[in-house]
């Protein structure tokens, strides 16, 4: 089955960096674009990152333009976002998604920004 499981989130103060990781399995990665999503409390959720299969294309929400970089690495079958220069408002649980006829989600992995 379809599993997406996020990892490299933690606690990061003003202007630092983390990389996300999301290892997957269960479909067909190299043909599948992949998506970085995030919500904060309170808050809906909110696409962030996307890459297209072969990494021929790559989409940046407007608010980490310039900060985040999403890539993927097909032979492990994973995607990344490197995050830089973090801002307090990054604070939110981010989530790799794709969609195969419907929509799937990892887990989650929390990202706090706090001085």
């Amino acid at each position: 089955q379809v599993q997406l499981v996020e990892s490299g989130g933690g606690l990061v103060q003003p202007g630092g960096s983390l990389k996300l990781t999301c290892v997957t399995s269960g479909f067909p990665f190299s043909s599948s674009a992949m998506y970085w999503y995030r919500q904060a409390p309170g808050k809906e959720r909110e696409w962030v990152a996307m890459i297209l299969s072969s990494a021929t294309r790559t989409l940046l929400g407007e608010s980490v333009q310039g900060r985040f970089t999403i890539s993927r690495d097909d032979g492990k079958n994973t995607v990344y976002l490197q995050m830089n220069n973090l801002k307090p408002e990054d604070t939110a649980k981010y989530y790799c998604n794709m969609f195969l006829g419907k929509d799937y989600w990892g887990q989650g992995t929390q990202v706090t920004v706090t001085s």
